[in-house]
């Protein structure tokens, strides 16, 4: 596993295995906040809510869920947020120590491994937050979550180019099952499989951001 630095000067790694990085050489911290918090407005949600609940597929360093802790917080002090992540690689998990990215309170997020899948703190304005990590195969251990729980879902899956199985149909639905009426879901891809697959789950769905690609994400939505 090789870490690479990318444009914005946030580190990322590259899985030997599949030959892709975990984000984009553009930028991941960039990514974090212009493909997952900003078009599911977790600002936004935090105004108006007292507790976020997010769901964030494919883990990895846990990026995409500290930009959304510090965002929200930002916007509200008092907010709590509640995060459970799935992720199938214990050896990608034992690598949050090593980074430093420009995201405020990622230092909470070394207390995580492999070894120490959940933490919780309360913050400065009062309010709880707690992550936790469930460790297999994503479509395994999203079954043992609750049904119509979450408000928001990152999925950040390798390529459906490369995995295409980790895009299922299947994998949708459980994404689906588990998001409350109006919950949102985004990602990096707007690949057909991805797409038509949402669809067959249940999903509306629209163009995302177009950030350090030249497509754009896809934000989809739950009725």
């Amino acid at each position: 596993m090789k870490k690479v630095m990318t444009r914005d000067g946030s580190e990322t790694f590259v899985n030997d295995e599949l030959g892709q990085s975990y984000h984009s050489f553009t930028g991941a911290v960039e990514e974090a906040l212009k493909k997952y918090s900003e078009p599911l407005d977790v600002a936004g949600l935090a105004k108006k809510q007292d507790t976020i609940k997010i769901l964030d597929v494919a883990y990895g360093m846990g990026y995409n869920s500290a930009m959304a802790i510090a965002i929200a917080l930002e916007a509200n002090p008092s907010v709590s947020v509640e995060i459970v992540g799935l992720e199938n690689d214990p050896a990608i998990l034992d690598q949050i120590g090593t980074l430093n990215p420009a995201i405020v309170g990622y230092d909470k997020f070394h207390k995580m491994d492999s070894k120490n899948l959940e933490f919780s703190y309360v913050s400065l304005g009062g309010g709880k937050i707690s992550v936790k990590v469930l460790l297999g195969d994503a479509h395994d251990t999203i079954k043992e979550l609750e049904s119509s729980f979450f408000d928001l879902c990152f999925f950040d899956m390798f390529s459906p180019s490369v995995v295409p199985e980790s895009w299922s149909v299947g994998l949708f639905e459980s994404v689906f099952k588990v998001l409350k009426k109006g919950g949102k879901m985004s990602t990096y891809s707007c690949a057909r499989l991805a797409r038509d697959n949402m669809k067959k789950a249940g999903f509306l769905y629209d163009d995302g951001p177009k950030v350090g690609r030249r497509g754009p994400g896809t934000v989809a939505w739950k009725e």
